[in-house]
């Protein structure tokens, strides 16, 4: 594990610490640019941005992925094999490609739009795209893997018995998904949503493609304080509080969620 350990520290906990000097160094010494950060209405107005189109995301992937979830671990074989099929194959494909993708179908000029005004759906396009709508899908769809690998791993570590016991004493299907099955997985659910807000967090290509400048999110925002701006102090504020909002998360993720309980 040493040389690992040693790639990571060289590679990212120097450099963060570096970026940690420069937010209390420039362009003078102190917690200044902290307490613009805390002060200033544009970062609040991201900050307040990212965590909403974070948390929308969180609930359509999670949503989505146990759905997906569960027709992987108690589907036909037919249906595992399509849906393992579906899940892997976006690993393969870079965001930057997925977010043009998204770009193609959503735009006004996009397949959608197109179909929806030949079909005589639509009068006028929709505003699929530049605004945090389009942000939303493009994250959801991107996101949604990542979601399905814990909560798979939760329903598959369940007991059948329980549920072969409900189903002896009369209980409904409906009855046993809602009151037996989700709440035993709940571990694997609240462990995608972190996993899943933690990386949306961080996200910059596919806001800055889909958002098209206008759904800014706290990614994108240091990117502009640093290279678009002389604002490095501000911009390095910004990374050290994001990069500690993620680590607690994580602490939580490690503190309320056996490990063991995601990769099964």
């Amino acid at each position: 594990m040493a040389p690992l350990l040693l790639f990571l520290f060289f590679a990212y906990a120097v450099p963060f610490f570096g970026v940690a000097r420069w937010s209390v160094t420039l362009p003078e010494p102190g917690v200044g640019q902290y307490q613009a950060l805390v002060l200033d209405p544009l970062v609040q107005s991201v900050f307040l941005r990212t965590f909403r189109i974070c948390l929308f995301v969180t609930i359509a992937a999670v949503a989505a992925a146990y759905l997906i979830a569960f027709v992987l671990v108690r589907g036909t074989p037919l249906q595992r094999l399509a849906v393992e099929f579906c899940v892997l194959v976006p690993f393969w494909i870079s965001v930057l490609t997925r977010a043009f993708g998204w770009v193609a179908l959503l735009s006004n000029r996009g397949l959608l739009n197109s179909w929806g005004q030949q079909l005589g759906i639509l009068s006028e396009p929709l505003a699929l795209v530049r605004n945090e709508f389009g942000v939303v899908v493009g994250m959801t769809h991107f996101l949604i893997p990542f979601a399905v690998f814990p909560l798979a791993s939760a329903m598959r570590n369940l007991d059948e018995r329980v549920l072969l016991a409900a189903q002896g004493l009369g209980a409904s299907r409906s009855r046993i998904f809602w009151s037996i099955f989700v709440p035993m997985t709940l571990p694997g659910i609240i462990g995608a949503a972190l996993i899943v807000f933690v990386f949306a967090l961080g996200f910059f290509v596919t806001p800055a493609i889909l958002g098209g400048g206008r759904s800014v999110m706290v990614a994108e925002l240091v990117y502009l304080r640093i290279f678009q701006s002389p604002d490095w102090g501000l911009g390095s504020a910004i990374s050290v509080t994001l990069v500690v909002l993620v680590g607690v998360l994580m602490a939580a993720l490690w503190r309320f969620i056996r490990p063991r309980e995601l990769a099964g």
